[in-house]
């Protein structure tokens, strides 16, 4: 394929006179390229304190001289003797714990990083690319998709810029600073010593990277918005593109957009011709699309179009853009909810934050998607990004899994920085279908019932409305019952805790405003324990206890299922996370919060969930394991969760009775203990439809490894996760095994972290070796470029070693400098 070259500095007389050139590049359609800049980085830690330890940062000269970066942002600093890291790239995670009665240390999980420990959070990254001298006269930018925390960027000893927020995207403009023909050095400094959050929250360069090249005339950074508005069977598709003119003449252009559908088959196209831009500036063009016979995007067929705008000068394409998007209405009402495509939705949603065991912050593309699957697998079809502006990759798979997504925004201040972190989210994310409303934030406790916060928010969401008019906004709070703040300005109204207030007289004062349960439950629980134990920092897995401020989920879900004016909620959490150890403090590094632990292993509460939000799945799910020796003769309480209309028990295949099944609820019994088994069979109608058998096993004698699928794309990113369980000489699992596992991997991928799912662990996620957590463990590979076979093996002391194995299959990695 060729691709136009522009000479731009060349230009007289306009765009008639362009000169130009080709240059034969496969694959290559256009004048963009956009390329990883993922790998090959080198890392060291700095000092926040220590100057001496910290690269000459407080003795740079790029503040007083232009080009002067001194230490490692000098391009020749040598930096032979740094560690070599592929981002996304979290270094929190391998740092130890340290026990302390701080109350944020607890809340991020312990880890020695923050303002007391200066020595642990300054990471320093340098990375080193060349630029062909044939690409002076394009534009080149830098864009980091998240860095935690406060960012200075360096580009050939130029200090480009400072970005503080540890949650937003952010772009840098390296054009003027590149060494074309030779070799260019990326430096950044990122500062993780100061909070954001009360959560674990990482550090690092932990989200991707893009180094990308165009023509002076352009597609603006995030500038595409497309509108669909549906009338009847057809759609259309409201385009606004932003273009840029960075050059020092006047062009004329032509837009034209090609639509196509998921199959890839052309949907429609318009073009707008002979448009204008003067000189260094920018202006934005609106064009209507009809798509006739329009597919709608839904949670059950998440349908999605692709965009192909591309900028032509005289017949030559200087540009071109992808945009993927839904076709969709969004309604909220008052008195029924929240309507998709007119369609009622009920919201069964889940709040989540961005860390995995192994991996911390610095989570892979493919286990966004794991977890996502996790969250489908369950009945959820809701996903709250809590608290902050999450990776493009998740919204991208909630796109395509048809997983409704709430937006949620770090602080909603008022100030320049906040509302430029609010305007950044949004630009960057509204094309996304599965997104349904922006949250300005979270539980802002001085501001959020105030006069002061009812300014602020106003300003806020007439910012989020001019931005994108066709979603609502909200933001997620607990009631106090004042006249004033956020409730009085949002369009729906975002209720944490039904408990904390009283939401029918809320209502009853405010019947215009719709509610969604932006934050319910926080139950806690540990998977495989049943009965507390502070000392080791576990909770009891019957899900009975939940803080002052929560409910448990046979309270809150039925409360908000059975009124029509409720469109649902979000559970706090759908995954246990680092940080946040509540209701103890030490041993606990995590939370106990998730419906799976920190794995993404389901812990019986999910059962719950899974019972009433699929319900078009018979599920039975009994508990506890039957492993009781020592309490031969004692009661033991065994519960089920199930939507099946009745149950029945058996106890070594005696019926202990047939119970009907309450809405939204559980049955239980008491039963004596004896070895054996216990079995709950399901019922509907009168007829077995599903089962649940639960046996006593022996001790374990092999361990048994699976992974969660057979093949992996050898383009150095891929992952697969892998479970490892004790298994007795039946091969049952035996819930209770703690043995030591260790690891070793040969083939093309590498093992890039592990867990357990243990709140109280305070094993590395990083070493070949991981303790079973009652049963269970994780290891999580990453294939590299090779294509071949990945062998697993996990051994321990006593046990039969297992094994298994994935194969790499040939994969085109990302194009990268």
């Amino acid at each position: 394929m060729f691709a136009l070259l522009y000479n731009w500095g060349s230009l007289a007389g306009g765009a008639a006179d362009l000169y130009c050139r080709t240059r034969q590049e496969e694959g290559l359609t256009s004048m963009r390229e956009r390329f990883s800049l993922d790998r090959g980085w080198r890392f060291a830690l700095g000092h926040a304190a220590d100057e001496s330890l910290d690269f000459q940062f407080r003795h740079m000269r790029d503040l007083v001289k232009a080009g002067e970066g001194r230490g490692a942002a000098d391009p020749k600093f040598d930096d032979a003797n740094w560690q070599t890291v592929h981002v996304p790239h979290d270094w929190a995670i391998e740092l130890p714990f340290f026990k302390s009665d701080d109350r944020e240390i607890a809340e991020h999980g312990f880890r020695s990083i923050g303002p007391d420990f200066p020595q642990n959070s300054v990471g320093w990254y340098r990375r080193t690319f060349e630029i062909p001298e044939s690409d002076l006269g394009r534009r080149i930018s830098i864009e980091f998709d998240g860095v935690y925390r406060d960012s200075v960027v360096w580009i050939n000893g130029h200090r480009v810029g400072r970005h503080e927020s540890g949650y937003t995207s952010f772009q840098f403009d390296l054009t003027n600073f590149i060494n074309y023909g030779g070799k260019n050095v990326i430096t950044v400094r990122v500062d993780a010593g100061l909070y954001e959050g009360w959560w674990y929250e990482g550090a690092g360069i932990y989200r991707h990277v893009w180094l990308t090249k165009t023509a002076p005339l352009h597609v603006a950074h995030w500038g595409t918005q497309i509108i669909s508005k549906v009338n009847g069977e057809d759609a259309t598709a409201i385009v606004h593109t932003t273009v840029v003119n960075d050059s020092d003449e006047e062009i004329t252009f032509d837009i034209d957009l090609a639509i196509t559908d998921a199959t890839g088959e052309a949907a429609a196209d318009e073009t707008l011709g002979e448009m204008t831009l003067l000189p260094w500036s920018t202006d934005t063009f609106e064009l209507h699309v009809q798509l006739p016979d329009a597919r709608l995007w839904s949670c059950e067929s998440p349908h999605l179009y692709k965009l192909e705008t591309t900028l032509h000068v005289e017949g030559d394409e200087v540009d071109t853009t992808f945009t993927t998007f839904g076709v969709r209405t969004l309604r909220w009402d008052k008195d029924q909810g929240f309507f998709l495509n007119d369609k009622h939705v009920l919201i069964k949603g889940t709040c989540n934050h961005q860390q995995h065991a192994g991996v911390g912050t610095a989570v892979p593309d493919r286990l966004h998607e794991f977890r996502l699957e996790k969250l489908k697998a369950l009945g959820s079809n809701a996903y709250r990004a809590s608290h902050y502006a999450t990776t493009p990759e998740l919204l991208d798979a909630c796109d395509r899994m048809g997983i409704l997504v709430m937006a949620e925004n770090r602080v909603p201040g008022g100030a320049k920085e906040h509302c430029d972190q609010f305007e950044s989210m949004i630009r960057r994310d509204r094309n996304h279908a599965s997104i349904i409303m922006w949250s300005m934030g979270n539980e802002e406790h001085t501001i959020q019932w105030s006069i002061v916060g009812e300014r602020i928010g106003r300003s806020m969401v007439r910012l989020a409305h001019r931005l994108d008019p066709t979603r609502a906004v909200t933001t997620a709070m607990y009631d106090r019952g004042a006249n004033e703040g956020f409730a009085n300005v949002v369009d729906v109204h975002g209720w944490n805790y039904m408990n904390v207030g009283d939401m029918a007289t809320w209502r009853e004062r405010n019947p215009n405003q719709p509610i969604v349960g932006s934050e319910e439950s926080s139950t806690v629980t540990t998977r495989g324990i049943y009965a507390d134990d502070k000392a080791r920092g576990y909770v009891s897995a019957y899900p009975l206890r939940s803080p002052k401020w929560g409910s448990l989920p046979e309270q809150w879900w039925p409360y908000f299922s059975e009124r029509k004016w409720l469109a649902g909620g979000f559970v706090w959490i759908g995954f246990d996370h680092y940080g946040e150890p509540i209701p103890y403090k030490w041993p606990c590094t995590s939370s106990h919060f998730g419906l799976m632990d920190l794995c993404g292993f389901p812990k019986d509460i999910y059962y719950y969930y899974k019972s009433w939000w699929d319900t078009g799945t018979p599920t039975v799910h009994l508990f506890p394991h039957w492993n009781w020796e020592g309490r031969e003769g004692q009661e033991i309480d065994v519960w089920c969760f199930s939507n099946c209309e009745e149950v029945e028990l058996l106890h070594n295949g005696r019926s202990l009775g047939r119970r009907a099944m309450p809405a939204h609820s559980h049955v239980s019994w008491k039963v004596l203990y004896e070895a054996g088994s216990i079995e709950a069979l399901g019922f509907n109608g009168g007829k077995q439809v599903e089962t649940h058998r639960i046996e006593t096993t022996g001790p374990a004698t092999a361990l048994k490894v699976i992974a969660d699928r057979p093949t992996l794309k050898a383009d150095g990113e891929d992952v697969a996760v892998f479970t490892i369980v004790a298994v007795d000489a039946a091969g049952r699992v035996v819930p209770t095994a703690c043995d030591l596992v260790r690891f070793d991997v040969s083939g093309p991928a590498t093992l890039i972290g592990v867990g357990n799912g243990d709140p109280s662990s305070h094993e590395s996620d990083k070493a070949p070796f991981r303790r079973l957590f009652n049963g269970y463990a994780m290891a999580i590979l990453e294939a590299d470029t090779r294509a071949g076979t990945t062998y697993l093996t996990a051994a321990a002391n006593g046990l039969q070693s297992g094994a298994a194995t994935v194969s790499s299959t040939p994969a085109v990695p990302r194009v990268a400098l």
